[in-house]
């Protein structure tokens, strides 16, 4: 049995991690123009820096929860046949001890370079600005946060397709699952054959789409369902 997960704002919440938009519409103070796309960058970049220096900052107050614990024993049970996709920029699944995860949008414990495309990690306390040195080009203009941004490519999307192809389950986790292309994830399993189950704290516009639903926080729902795939081996 090949499993596919997604797991989106939802799973970090229970962690403290704050999710995308208040309930103004703003992320964390701030109008989405303002700090998450290329114009943003181009328009004011220290501006952009300091969000997401603060973001990066914030990582040391919060640690992985039961849900991500879950995960990890669900890696090691299935192992290759296990794939983790996160829409979420934390690495609170890797400190929870994942290791076949792709950030679909870009990490914020990694810089990037806007000349060269060299991708370096960053420690948590790094405050990047203006002045950042490329280490691949020394470039001192072009380093940026490694974000995917509004009207920007997800990464990894071929690798993400052809898992999708290959599921026999796909598992949403704290996601709405309304914004693309994550959107069509569970979809598609779902047009190659793929049971499709979402976890959500309460049900979604697209909740009536999947095969199975389980409404609850995500550090009981989680490991609950963990429990009965492993057992289903």
């Amino acid at each position: 049995m090949k499993i596919v997960i997604l797991t989106g704002a939802g799973i970090s919440a229970e962690s403290g991690v704050k999710t995308f938009r208040d309930h103004n519409g703003l992320w964390e103070g701030h109008r989405i123009e303002d700090v998450a796309t290329p114009e943003a960058f181009d328009r004011d970049p220290a501006l952009v820096h300091d969000f997401y220096n603060k973001r990066r900052h914030q990582l040391a107050e919060v640690h992985p929860n039961a849900a991500h614990v879950a995960l990890v024993e669900l890696e090691a049970a299935f192992g290759n046949d296990f794939l983790l996709i996160t829409q979420n920029v934390d690495d609170l699944h890797e400190r929870a001890g994942s290791e076949r995860v792709l950030h679909m949008h870009g990490e914020l414990l990694k810089k990037r370079c806007q000349w060269c495309s060299e991708v370096t990690p960053c420690e948590p306390a790094a405050v990047l600005d203006t002045a950042d040195r490329c280490g691949q080009c020394g470039s001192t203009r072009g380093m940026r946060p490694d974000i995917v941004w509004f009207g920007e490519m997800p990464y990894h999307l071929d690798e993400i397709e052809i898992a999708l192809r290959d599921a026999d389950v796909f598992i949403a986790i704290g996601t709405s699952a309304v914004v693309y292309p994550a959107a069509q994830f569970f979809a598609m399993a779902a047009m190659h054959g793929a049971t499709t189950i979402e976890i959500n704290l309460a049900p979604t516009a697209r909740s009536n789409e999947f095969d199975e639903r389980l409404f609850g926080p995500a550090t009981e729902t989680v490991p609950k369902l963990v429990r009965d795939l492993i057992a289903k081996r």
